[in-house]
């Protein structure tokens, strides 16, 4: 699905690299968690793959089914079916929830999509989300909570049904009744698409309770450090990162 090449990269206007010689590979129906220290590059990572412009790959390359995408633009992405569950939302004013996720859809697939069956899965996926229905017609996400914010990111999820699903700390901010619908979607989600892989940034173990990654990679120094399974993210909530030796 996705391999990341030994990858270096920067901010524009900044010769300091924040992604070192960074590798990954993530294959068809894989969970993989990122966890490290702050400031050590795992949302750099997310919206590197994304191809956000802030961040430039000088060395290296990104792969997404065998295709060469390290210098493609983020809509591009988006078609090929790559999907980014932002840690902090964008609010923007005037377009509505329904407006935006319409047109989405509308770029996503190419095709004109039919108001009434658009409508009828907006409307499913919110009452699988516990959200309310006046979302719809309320500016994106102008107003909503830090909650109702990463469960609209999970809507678009199931909207757009991605391929690869980036969730950069989708569990920040939410309560523990919101995290549990929010990872029962993403459960959903992959059970009905189990060719779709996940990779997932968190600094908490208690998502990868819900979702059960398949491996956990531990982020030092913009590479990663050490791999393991879920007992290594409980270790490191029990004895923080200094007990592996990655520090």
């Amino acid at each position: 699905m996705l391999e990341i090449k030994n990858i270096c990269v920067k901010i524009i206007d900044d010769d300091k690299e924040i992604l070192n010689d960074f590798s990954l590979s993530i294959k068809k129906g894989e969970v993989h968690a990122i966890m490290g220290p702050n400031g050590t590059g795992k949302s750099t990572l997310a919206k590197t793959i994304m191809g956000h412009y802030k961040y430039q790959v000088v060395a290296g390359s990104i792969i997404f089914e065998e295709d060469d995408i390290t210098n493609i633009s983020v809509d591009e992405r988006a078609r090929l079916g790559i999907f980014l569950g932002m840690q902090d939302p964008t609010e923007i004013e005037g377009i509505t929830n329904s407006e935006f996720l319409r047109t989405a859809l509308k770029e996503v697939s190419g095709e004109n999509i039919n108001l009434y069956h658009f409508i009828k899965r907006m409307e499913e996926g919110m009452n699988d989300l516990k959200l309310s229905e006046s979302m719809l017609h309320r500016s994106l996400n102008k107003g909503f909570s830090g909650g109702e914010k990463k469960k609209n990111e999970i809507l678009q999820l199931k909207l757009l049904r991605p391929k690869l699903i980036i969730l950069d700390e989708i569990d920040s901010g939410l309560d523990v009744d919101s995290l549990k619908i929010v990872c029962q979607n993403i459960n959903s989600y992959l059970e009905e698409n189990p060719d779709a892989s996940v990779l997932m940034i968190t600094h908490y173990p208690r998502i990868l309770e819900y979702i059960k990654p398949d491996y956990v990679h531990i982020m030092q120094d913009g590479k990663i450090q050490k791999t393991g399974d879920l007992l290594l993210a409980k270790k490191i909530e029990k004895d923080g990162y200094h007990s592996i030796n990655v520090m």
